[in-house]
C-alpha cells in the first residue's frame, strides 16, 4: 500500500498514528470473511456480529491489541470427504480499529453468530487551573509549568 502524500509533509509533525490507524483500516477493509455486521445500538455503543457457523467458542478468540479488536477463528484436522461443499470452513483473523477510548465490554456466541458489544464510556471532564505569572520585562525566560519542567 502506498502512504498518502498528504502525512509527507513538512507541516504535519506527530501524525505518524493517525497515519497507521488508516492503513490498518484500509488493510481490515479488504478482509472478506466472514461477512459481519455493525449495528448502532445506543448513542455510544455498537455491536459487532460476524456469522462464524460451524465455530465452537473454544475455536474462536478475540483480543484488543493497540486499539484494534482482533477476532479469530481456528479449525483443525476435520478430515470428512464432501460431495459439494458450499459452507466456508477455514480459520480466520478479521480486525477492527477502535477510536481511543473503545471498551470491549463483552462477546457471546448465539446460533452462528458472535456478537461483540462495544462503547466509548462517557469521558470524565476535568477542570484544572492554570497558574498566571506576572513576568518583568528583563526576565524572558520562556512559560514553564508544572507539566514541563525546565531543564
Amino acid at each position: 500500500m502506498t502512504r498518502p502524500i498528504v502525512f509527507d509533509s513538512p507541516f504535519l509533525l506527530g501524525f505518524e498514528h493517525t497515519r497507521q490507524l488508516i492503513e490498518r483500516a484500509a488493510k481490515a477493509a479488504g478482509e472478506g470473511y466472514p461477512p459481519y455486521n455493525v449495528e448502532q445500538t445506543s448513542a455510544e455503543a455498537v455491536r459487532i456480529t460476524l456469522a462464524v457457523a460451524g465455530f465452537a467458542p473454544d475455536q474462536l478468540s478475540v483480543a484488543v491489541e493497540d486499539n484494534q479488536l482482533i477476532v479469530a477463528g481456528r479449525r483443525e484436522g476435520e478430515e470428512r470427504a464432501f460431495l459439494h461443499r458450499g459452507i466456508a470452513a477455514r480459520g480466520f483473523t478479521r480486525s477492527f480499529v477502535l477510536a481511543d477510548g473503545m471498551v470491549v465490554d463483552g462477546a457471546a456466541l448465539e446460533h452462528g453468530l458472535l456478537h461483540i458489544d462495544v462503547r466509548r464510556p462517557e469521558p470524565k471532564r476535568t477542570v484544572r487551573q492554570v497558574q498566571i505569572r506576572a513576568l518583568d520585562t528583563a526576565d524572558e525566560a520562556p512559560l514553564r509549568g508544572a507539566d514541563h519542567p525546565a531543564g
